[in-house]
């Protein structure tokens, strides 16, 4: 880390921002031999930490502040570093015999990489947005290659195919079934040839999902409340976002009924509980971010009110201040990590619902500062527990929607 080392870069964070990349970059070479991994990883590793340290990334409004160029560069080097590592790998397969213990290449062979199934869906992801919001990187050649590579039809027709074997009817529902439409939506909104050929063979994938969310949730009577990826908000947010976009009526009109039938009577939602040891969400604010696409503005504002009566007023302090985290290294505690940032993009979403001088939207708009302040330096932490999934959601939360 920037604190422990003695060569300069406590100077280089104090220099000019003109000054600091070069700065960073020698610091990186010269560093090497002690951080023993690849030249890219150390230099992005470092890079980061010194913008996001110094104010780089938040000069004065964390929340709000859009990506930058050179950001994207580093992020999009870190998920080309994991969708390609192989191991560690966390399957959530249910195996059916002896023959269904494979490598994961064989299993998954475009979403194998980057720790598990639905981190390397939103790794892709954040690749595509990343090439649609800035073309001409430094590395738009790589992060094609690798792309493309990954998404050739016949790996994700296995992909597809997977889904049908006995015990995989509830595999990476919803959460990875969530972020595989939002792969798809931004391939589609993409005027790219290389985006229009990987769209094409994703498709089948992708029915395979859409068909799935038309099957499944008419079934499910309860919503799941959770911080985590059984999160019924957050699945049906992206389904609603994907299904708007490509205007597929039955999916979104099963969205808003499923919505409104799981989370329209709630009232004075128990936020003070959270967040628990290991959430990424915050249940109530993904709650009320899947609501604001659902309802009305005037609708939204009248249920919010009733949602979290205090917000105004700075209550509950559990979901408007970051969340502590202790341990970076442990795959579960560093969830905390992209609840901070998570939450940081539902609060700024949510008070985009309220006037300008609002005292709610005030209050969500200073909490999502706090929040991306808080998680945002932790997305290069050095350690593959958080950092095979972590830029993503820092994507997520400084890319605009559109």
């Amino acid at each position: 880390m920037i604190e422990t080392m003695t060569d300069g870069t406590f100077a280089a964070v104090a220099r000019p921002a003109t000054e600091r990349g070069l700065g960073a970059l020698e610091t990186a070479r010269g560093c090497l031999p002690l951080l023993a991994i690849d030249l890219d990883v150390a230099i992005v590793r470092l890079l980061l930490t010194i913008a996001l340290a110094s104010g780089l990334l938040l000069p004065g409004g964390a929340a709000a502040d859009p990506l930058t160029a050179a950001q994207a560069t580093a992020f999009a080097r870190l998920a080309l570093d994991g969708i390609s590592r192989e191991y560690p790998h966390k399957p959530a397969d249910v195996l059916n015999g002896d023959a269904d213990v494979q490598p994961p290449r064989q299993v998954h062979p475009a979403f194998h990489g980057c720790y598990d199934w639905h981190s390397a869906v939103h790794g892709h992801w954040m690749l595509v947005r990343i090439l649609r919001r800035f073309p001409g990187l430094p590395n738009e050649g790589e992060i094609r290659a690798a792309l493309g590579a990954n998404l050739k039809a016949g790996n994700v027709a296995a992909e597809a195919t997977f889904f049908s074997r006995p015990g995989a009817k509830s595999f990476e529902r919803p959460y990875g079934w969530a972020w595989l439409l939002k792969l798809a939506e931004e391939l589609h909104a993409w005027d790219d040839p290389d985006g229009r050929e990987w769209a094409a063979n994703l498709r089948p994938l992708v029915d395979v999902i859409v068909a799935s969310y038309l099957d499944h949730f008419p079934k499910q009577t309860y919503p799941n409340r959770s911080g985590v990826h059984s999160s019924t908000a957050f699945g049906l947010a992206f389904a609603l976002d994907y299904a708007r976009a490509m205007k597929h009526e039955p999916l979104e009109a099963l969205v808003i009924e499923r919505s409104r039938t799981y989370f329209g009577a709630d009232e004075r939602i128990p936020a003070a509980w959270e967040p628990d040891g290991a959430d990424f969400f915050s249940p109530s604010l993904m709650e009320a971010d899947l609501m604001r696409r659902v309802l009305p503005a005037g609708d939204f504002r009248t249920w919010f009110d009733r949602f979290l009566p205090e917000i105004a007023a700075g209550l509950p302090r559990s979901i408007l201040e970051p969340a502590i985290v202790t341990d970076r290294t442990d795959p579960q505690l560093v969830h905390l990590d992209g609840l901070n940032i998570s939450r940081a993009r539902c609060l700024r979403s949510i008070a985009a619902m309220f006037p300008t001088e609002d005292a709610t939207r005030q209050t969500l708009l200073a909490a999502a500062e706090r929040h991306a302040a808080a998680g945002l330096p932790h997305v290069t932490s050095g350690d593959y527990a958080g950092e095979h999934w972590l830029a993503s959601f820092a994507t997520w939360l400084l890319t605009e929607e559109e």
